[in-house]
């Protein structure tokens, strides 16, 4: 059985467009609700939404301090743990996963049969029209109304592009999902890109898409940042606001570094610039 988990804190808008994307994909999903005091009411939001889905599940429901990533690894590695030999799709509530030949069937399968335990990928920023932080509507799909896909948060941020998006129940993922630790060892640069654990990249990378950059996520961004906090990564955040602010909060879609293509549809072979893009990840 393939399952998804994602650790719910905020953003309970994108439901819809999650739970559909998703549910072509897994077989399960499956969520952990993250209540703090800048969210008191994110569950009594988002649990009407999740239980009008047959193929939805809420697994706990937890309070804790703000923005605080690292207990969120920890619920991520609690609860997958339960179901230690399926796999499952780690994904937060504003990460939109394709897969290589559009088929998490065929990537699956691939790794049952090579004994491999993990595959991993990289984030793909998406921003609505002109570069704008645009308002998310609740009919329009998501691809569309984020149109432009491309590379901006690590430029301006240096905040980690990489992923762990399918792995097996026993495998411990760190702290903002980035990698996974086999051994006592963090698969991170050249212990991981050719660990004998984790699915080669040039074949089997995942495409994480970010719809994290709607009209809301400057002033979240800001109140990360304000926390400064190491369990937050503020400074991180802190960087990412000042960068955005001298832009006047938009993204100048054609500049060459920030790797935009058009891709409004939910198609692994649109963003023209991924194999461009995975090489430069894996190079970070």
């Amino acid at each position: 059985m393939v399952r998804l988990l994602c650790v719910l804190g905020h953003g309970y808008e994108l439901l819809p467009h999650f739970i559909d994307h998703y549910s072509k994909y897994v077989d399960e999903l499956n969520f952990v609700l993250y209540e703090s005091e800048l969210t008191p009411r994110i569950v009594n939001r988002s649990k009407p939404i999740i239980n009008s889905y047959d193929n939805c599940k809420i697994l706990g429901i937890v309070r804790e301090r703000v923005y605080d990533w690292e207990k969120v690894t920890i619920l991520y590695n609690m609860y997958k743990n339960k179901k230690k030999n399926d796999w499952w799709i780690i994904a937060d509530i504003d990460e939109f996963q394709l897969y290589p030949k559009n088929s998490l069937d065929k990537l699956v399968s691939s790794c049952d049969d090579n004994l491999w335990e993990i595959a991993r990928g990289g984030f793909i920023d998406r921003i609505g029209p002109n570069g704008e932080f645009s308002i998310l509507e609740k009919e329009t799909p998501i691809f569309k109304q984020y149109p432009h896909a491309g590379f901006f948060r690590y430029p301006l941020s240096n905040a980690c592009p990489n992923k762990v998006s399918l792995v097996r129940g026993d495998v411990e993922i760190t702290n903002g999902q980035h990698y996974a630790k086999i051994n006592g060892h963090t698969t991170w640069r050249w212990q991981g890109w050719e660990h004998p654990s984790i699915a080669p990249y040039q074949t089997h990378s995942v495409q994480v898409h970010h719809f994290k950059w709607d009209d809301t996520s400057i002033k979240r961004i800001k109140s990360v940042a304000d926390l400064d906090q190491p369990y937050a990564f503020s400074k991180e955040y802190r960087k990412m606001y000042d960068e955005l602010r001298r832009r006047d909060f938009r993204l100048n879609i054609r500049k060459r570094d920030f790797m935009f293509s058009k891709c409004d549809k939910p198609d692994f072979n649109s963003y023209k610039n991924w194999n461009k893009l995975i090489r430069k990840i894996i190079s970070i």
